[in-house]
C-alpha cells in the first residue's frame, strides 16, 4: 500500500502489543483498525474501531499477536507512527506518537498533519 518495502507502516510498544492482543482476545475480533476523521479543534481525530472482518485494502501491521490494520484514506497520515499503551492515575488509554502531526489540542485527542499530506489525499 503506502509504505517503504521492509518497513512496517506503523510499530507498536510492547505494552499496547500487549493490550491489543489481550482485547482481540477478549472480544473475538481480528484486530484493530485506526483511521483519522476530519473534526476536533485543530482538525482531525484518530479512529480506533475493533473489527471481525479485514478489508482487502487495509494495511496490516502483527507484532507479537496483535493485529493493527490501517484503513485506506489514513495511510498517509499514520505512516510512521509507533502506538503505545500508557496507564496513569486518572487514564489509562492508547497514545499516538505520528512525525506527520505538525499540531494538536491542549487534550491530546485532536491533530493537524502537514498540509502537503492532505494534498496528496
Amino acid at each position: 500500500m503506502f509504505g517503504i518495502p521492509g518497513k512496517q507502516a506503523v510499530t507498536m510498544t510492547p505494552v499496547a502489543a500487549a493490550q491489543i492482543a489481550k482485547l482481540m482476545e477478549k472480544d473475538g475480533s481480528k484486530g484493530l483498525r485506526i483511521g483519522v476523521k476530519k473534526g476536533g479543534c485543530a482538525g482531525m481525530e484518530y479512529t480506533m474501531d475493533y473489527v471481525s472482518e479485514i478489508d482487502p485494502m487495509d494495511e496490516v501491521v502483527e507484532q507479537d499477536g496483535a493485529r493493527v490494520m490501517i484503513a485506506p484514506m489514513a495511510q498517509m497520515f499514520l505512516f510512521g507512527t509507533e502506538i503505545d499503551y500508557e496507564v496513569s492515575l486518572l487514564e489509562a488509554g492508547f497514545k499516538f506518537k505520528n512525525p506527520n502531526v505538525v499540531d494538536e489540542c491542549g487534550c491530546g485527542e485532536s491533530i493537524k498533519f502537514d498540509e502537503s499530506l492532505s494534498d496528496n489525499a
